[in-house]
């Protein structure tokens, strides 16, 4: 993929993923440690009933970071396999005799069409992600 499109892709993933971190991740991080902080405190419980204890403090976060890696990878595919698409037709247009500059031209406006298209998948995915963090039991 071409460098520019490839940084319109990242940027736009990084915006998302700073803003899921921020407004969610790291909150169910404080709880998890507030949560694993008082298990600690019970004095009386013995070590495993306080290790199951901090586990099921651990659970809401692994679940939500096993989502949103999830959802990135699928994402990524997706743009994977456009792209790959988009390396098959220019491959068959050089086979047909077309000269390397337009075969260039014709795979940057198609991989430039799957940056586009996937790009804008991006608020929907976020909202997604974030209607099922929402839903993750605390």
């Amino acid at each position: 993929m071409a460098e520019a499109h490839q940084a319109r892709v990242h940027a736009a993933v990084e915006e998302m993923v700073q803003s899921l971190e921020r407004d969610h991740i790291r909150v169910m991080q404080g709880r998890m440690f507030r949560c694993s902080a008082d298990c600690c405190d019970r004095s009386s419980d013995s070590m495993s009933v306080v290790h199951r204890c901090i586990e099921r403090c651990h659970t809401p976060l692994a679940q939500a970071q096993g989502l949103v890696t999830s959802e990135l990878e699928k994402f990524q595919d997706r743009l994977t396999r456009c792209t790959m698409h988009c390396n098959d037709k220019a491959k068959d247009l050089f086979d047909s005799g077309a000269k390397e500059p337009a075969v260039r031209s014709m795979m940057d406006g198609c991989v430039g069409s799957c940056v586009d298209d996937h790009v804008n998948l991006i608020p929907s995915m976020t909202r997604r992600i974030k209607d099922n963090l929402d839903s993750i039991q605390q």
